[in-house]
This record gives structure tokens, C-alpha cells and sequence, in this order.
């Protein structure tokens, strides 16, 4: 069964208001930002080698795997997906150069 972003995202946000060691969410909330960002890094990590290898599969798996520790970050951070949809909006049609040149003159 396919789920979709929101739906993820909200049970990522239920996990973080129950707090508790039955659930992976709960306990990488608790640890902290460190804990989270250490994830990320390490889902990164493999999303590197798996497309390094030109591993289709295993590249689904690990961008998974980093997608969902986004999720966590954003939920420990209080950024929802509206935010980040809301930034994908403003970028839209703009170009890539422009939109990064814009961001080192602030």
C-alpha cells in the first residue's frame, strides 16, 4: 500500500508527541538534534554509495531511508511540509543560478 508524504509526516508527528521507547521516532527525537543530523549524515552517506554503484534499488532504499530522517528533522525542527512546499512554490520557474545567486547576496 502506498503512502503518501502528509501521511508519513503525520505519523512521524505522533510519534514525537508520544515520546517512549517503543517507537524508532520517539527515541531519535529524544536524543536529540545531534542524533538526527548523525542519521542524516549517515543516510547520505549511503545514497552515495548506492548510486555510486548504480544500484537502482538499493538507491530507492537508502533515499528512502534519507527521506524519511528529513521527515524527523523537519518534525524536530517544526517545518512542515507546507513549508517546504511553500519554498519549492517560490522557486518554481525561476532558474537554478538565479535563485542561488539571490540567496548569497542576503
Amino acid at each position: 500500500m502506498q503512502r503518501n508524504f502528509q501521511e508519513i509526516f503525520d505519523v512521524i508527528l505522533e510519534r514525537k508527541q508520544s515520546g517512549g521507547k517503543s517507537s524508532y521516532v520517539a527515541s531519535l527525537m529524544e536524543k536529540g538534534l545531534d542524533a538526527i543530523l548523525k542519521k542524516i549524515g549517515e543516510e547520505t552517506a549511503e545514497v552515495l554509495i548506492a548510486s555510486k554503484n548504480d544500484n537502482r534499488q538499493a538507491c530507492i532504499h537508502e533515499l528512502t531511508d534519507l527521506f524519511f530522517h528529513m521527515m524527523v528533522l523537519m518534525a524536530h525542527a517544526e517545518i512542515s511540509l507546507t513549508d517546504i512546499e511553500t519554498e519549492f512554490g517560490r522557486r518554481f520557474g525561476l532558474s537554478g543560478l538565479v535563485e542561488k545567486e539571490k540567496r548569497s547576496v542576503k
